[in-house]
């Protein structure tokens, strides 16, 4: 009789693309990326060239490393994180990895329909800039992250105090007016509730927002909305993403005021089989929520960041992205190997400037742009 060795875990059967929204941002973020890896650095630029020169504006404040702006207000942290988000989800679909799906947290979602064709970058760029400017409008309030459950949650719902997000069975985020948001932490603290404020000035997935988020609609009504390319789930249904809901000017209007079921989003998405998820946005906190869901924490699926879980601004970026990169390649989703080798990788910071540049070559995944932009997009 000869020992038998143990068969390796067989490697997910799919990749799916997470993106992160409004409290994942972090100063410095992805700027190693930008940095030191120019084909990302093409990507950023291409969304900041569509804002025009307050697109050039955002960018040298978030390069600089002392914004001169709060960059968890709406105006830096919205238009960054979809940014970011989109050009990280654009450069693994150029390096040829076909996503089983596309999952987006908040923000995130508006990316990942840009990715999947249901929204140009030109369109979502203009989505972005009408919804900060009607959100910079709104009353202050703020989100608080619980460490409970949605249930435990109704004797502190009060006013527009509302459970606005779902993160995980024991994970869900209050989000309201400042006030009453505060009567509320008080409350929870009191009673001996774990809770901490998350990264955000306003009362995002709160009926506080609403009115600002529905004055977005006429906009989104001029938008020829198309049924997603790729597989496309929502955090708002939740589940995958039909072709009437993605047409639908209400459903991308409502969203910054509408509750994020994130948690039942994933449930949904790994019950369609093993998967590698890739968070495609600053922080790990996807990541992170990913890792403890049972399908992962079983092994049948695994999760990965691209960006390090705390960002420096400096070649941890593009080393966490090789790491990445690495297990595509283990797991034979990549065909060759897209990043330059580590004695390659480019050492000096250019300019803020974006470098003139031929677009990054689109696989058939997105809708052909249209005729050129009459002007920049205001943010």
């Amino acid at each position: 009789m000869h020992p038998t060795t143990p068969s390796p875990a067989p490697a997910p059967r799919g990749v799916a693309l997470l993106f992160p929204g409004q409290g994942a941002q972090q100063p410095l973020m992805a700027v190693g990326l930008y940095h030191g890896h120019p084909p990302f650095r093409r990507l950023v630029d291409e969304v900041f060239e569509v804002w025009g020169a307050e697109g050039a504006a955002l960018r040298a404040d978030w390069l600089s490393g002392s914004p001169a702006a709060n960059p968890d207000g709406v105006s830096r942290a919205q238009p960054l994180l979809f940014a970011v988000d989109w050009a990280l989800g654009r450069l693994v679909l150029d390096w040829g990895v076909r996503p089983a799906a596309l999952l987006g947290h908040s923000v995130g979602e508006v990316a990942a329909a840009t990715l999947a064709g249901v929204f140009t970058l030109e369109e979502a760029a203009a989505l972005m800039a009408d919804r900060v400017a009607h959100i910079e409008s709104a009353p202050a309030g703020g989100m608080l992250a619980v460490q409970a459950t949605a249930a435990e949650m109704t004797p502190y719902l009060h006013d527009d105090v509302v459970v606005g997000a779902v993160n995980a069975p024991r994970q869900v985020v209050l989000a309201g007016s400042e006030a009453p948001l505060a009567v509320s932490e008080a409350r929870l603290r009191a009673a001996g509730f774990t809770c901490r404020r998350t990264r955000a000035l306003s009362p995002f997935h709160s009926p506080a927002l609403a009115p600002a988020a529905l004055a977005a609609l006429p906009a989104l009504s001029r938008l020829p909305l198309r049924a997603p390319r790729l597989p496309l789930h929502s955090a708002y249904t939740p589940g995958p993403l039909t072709p009437a809901q993605a047409a639908d000017p209400r459903f991308w209007a409502g969203q910054p005021a509408a509750p994020v079921l994130f948690g039942p989003a994933l449930d949904a998405l790994l019950g369609t089989g093993e998967l590698l998820l890739l968070e495609a946005g600053p922080g790990q906190g996807l990541t992170a929520l990913a890792k403890r869901h049972p399908a992962v924490g079983a092994g049948s699926s695994a999760a990965q960041g691209l960006l390090p879980a705390r960002a420096r601004g400096d070649a941890t970026d593009l080393r966490t992205l090789r790491t990445a990169v690495e297990r595509l390649l283990a797991g034979g989703w990549l065909a060759h190997d897209p990043l330059p080798a580590p004695a390659d990788t480019v050492r000096t910071r250019p300019s803020t400037q974006p470098e003139a540049h031929q677009p990054a070559s689109r696989q058939d995944c997105e809708r052909d742009r249209p005729g050129p932009v009459t002007g920049p997009r205001r943010l």
